[in-house]
């Protein structure tokens, strides 16, 4: 527990990996951290490590198949060596610093480098899934490039959980690299998720992670926006008629 704070760590088990890299999966925009980290802890079958717990998170229980579970999670496993991080929950304001404290005075110890995850608007369905990564260290900018991972370039600010937790990283000299993922920003996108899977996360951590389930969610998603245009324009279309029959007449 870091000192003066109301947030702490909470070791479940002992850690089943050696030095492994921390992947983070915070509800963001379009959940693209959140499904994408879902998916790996499942297939990879990790195991719960701990929980994170604060009186600044919201107060809430959450449940998953008729039993209450931890809130914020920490999962590892060690084939291959890998840490998740995931909540059922957005971390609010209020708790971003002390959440971030949390994991660089509690958990870096027993993780060698952390990738976090962030969402960026899309501003077409084709920028979907273009993925640019930014690093604290030259080695974490070097594995970027070699993974076909494109540099973001010029200056910017990430804000939120990500950005504190970024920030903390670069402070206290731990490895750390964050992907920008563009995404849909209004609904929950599973094409990104599979796309920061498949192009950055798998030849960055070498696993390999089926996503077809994401593929088969992305596609009925589009299906059902196909089906809500339709019906608007259906709608639309009656709305006009009687206004230009009306027209006629006047």
């Amino acid at each position: 527990m870091t000192q003066g704070s109301s947030t702490r760590f909470e070791k479940t088990a002992e850690l089943p990996a050696d030095s492994p890299t921390l992947i983070e999966g915070l509800p963001g925009l379009g959940l693209v951290a959140s499904i994408a980290v879902d998916q790996i802890t499942e297939q990879l079958e990790l195991e719960q490590h701990g929980t994170i717990i604060s009186d600044d998170f919201p107060p809430v229980a959450a449940f998953e198949e008729g039993r209450v579970r931890d809130v914020v999670r920490v999962y590892a496993g060690g084939d291959p060596d890998v840490m998740t991080l995931q909540s059922d929950v957005p971390i609010p304001p209020s708790a971003v610093e002390s959440l971030s404290e949390c994991v660089l005075g509690d958990i870096a110890e027993e993780f060698d480098q952390a990738i976090f995850l962030a969402g960026a608007p899309a501003e077409s369905e084709e920028q979907i899934g273009d993925i640019v990564g930014v690093a604290t260290t030259d080695r974490l900018e070097s594995e970027l490039t070699d993974a076909g991972i494109t540099l973001a370039d010029g200056s910017g600010v990430i804000g939120g959980v990500t950005g504190a937790l970024l920030s903390d990283c670069y402070q206290a000299d731990v490895p750390a690299a964050v992907l920008i993922v563009h995404s849909n920003p209004y609904i929950p996108d599973p094409s990104a998720a599979r796309a920061v899977i498949e192009e950055a996360l798998e030849p960055l951590v070498d696993f390999d992670i089926d996503t077809r389930e994401l593929l088969e969610q992305a596609e009925k998603i589009q299906r059902q926006k196909q089906q809500v245009a339709e019906q608007l324009q259906q709608y639309q279309q009656q709305e006009e008629q009687p206004a230009r029959t009306m027209g006629m007449y006047q």
